[in-house]
């Protein structure tokens, strides 16, 4: 199993990798747009600057932006003790600052963490889940969280999150183009469809990509968590409650859905290249070959 370093260093050169790949693509989309559409070369330029200001402004404000999709308020130490001190703890125990802290108003028990770093990270809980849950329990899904912020998966999906609606509304602003007669002749060339499906599908392919990486920050995230608490039952048992839920979710965003500890409009039976998060059932086999 790889370490926490190690876990750290790749996620960080992920986060990287991916924002170099992401916004290299997002330039060749501008530019087949730009040539399929003849468009002026100022269109190119004004495009890159949107999306690199939109793509800065959901970086740096991205768990604002959440935190509003999802009507989470800030937590008290006074009124939310246990959620409190548990994430203090837990902080202290992973060697990072303790995030600021959130609940939502909702029956349904589910958690996320989201930030660009560990300094400027956020955890927040639905009441369903402060209700259900015993103190070792929450020990568990916080730690979950906390792994989350310690290993910076948080940047690596904003970063990807950023990038994937960038990319859409990029594709979404299409519509308001008009192509010329001499445009809509050079379109049926064989370059010009090929160009025209790419930048159809390049959400798509981007979103598969997205949900990938969710899935497997999941499987880490949870590995991590036991190590920092040192138990494996509670977040089994946790996970079980969590995914047996009956009562559904009014408050979360279909945006922010892959941030989710489990996915809060639907329990994922199978994994499949459009799942937000693996099985429960193969995340608590995976956690059950763990011991100490």
């Amino acid at each position: 199993m790889i370490n926490i370093y190690e876990q750290v260093s790749r996620n960080k050169f992920q986060s990287g990798l991916i924002l170099l790949f992401f916004s290299l693509f997002i330039l060749a989309i501008n530019y087949l747009i730009v040539l399929l559409f003849e468009l002026p070369p100022q269109y190119l330029l004004a495009g890159l600057l949107i999306t690199t200001f939109s793509s800065l402004g959901s970086f740096f404000y991205g768990d604002q932006i959440i935190l509003s999709l999802n009507k989470a308020k800030p937590a008290s130490r006074k009124e939310y003790f246990n959620y409190y001190t548990v994430t203090e703890n837990l902080s202290l125990g992973a060697q990072i600052p303790t995030p600021k802290i959130y609940v939502i108003q909702d029956p349904s028990p589910n958690a996320f963490a989201s930030g660009r770093d560990p300094d400027h990270a956020i955890i927040c809980v639905t009441t369903g889940l402060l209700s259900q849950l015993n103190r070792s329990q929450l020990e568990a899904v916080i730690a979950h969280e906390i792994s989350h912020i310690k290993n910076y998966d948080i940047r690596l999906m904003m970063i990807v999150s950023v990038l994937v609606g960038t990319l859409s509304s990029l594709i979404y602003s299409l519509r308001f183009f008009r192509s010329s007669d001499n445009n809509e002749r050079r379109q049926s060339g064989i370059f010009a469809i090929f160009g025209l499906l790419l930048i159809i599908l390049s959400p798509l392919i981007a979103k598969i990509i997205q949900l990938a990486i969710s899935r497997r920050r999941e499987y880490l995230a949870d590995a991590s968590a036991v190590k920092l608490t040192k138990q494996v039952q509670p977040l089994i048992e946790a996970l079980t409650i969590i995914s047996s839920s009956q009562i559904k979710n009014t408050t979360a965003s279909h945006s922010s859905a892959s941030l989710y500890i489990n996915n809060p409009f639907k329990n994922i039976k199978a994994e499949t290249l459009f799942s937000t998060h693996p099985p429960i059932e193969k995340r608590i086999e995976e956690l059950s070959k763990m011991s100490f």
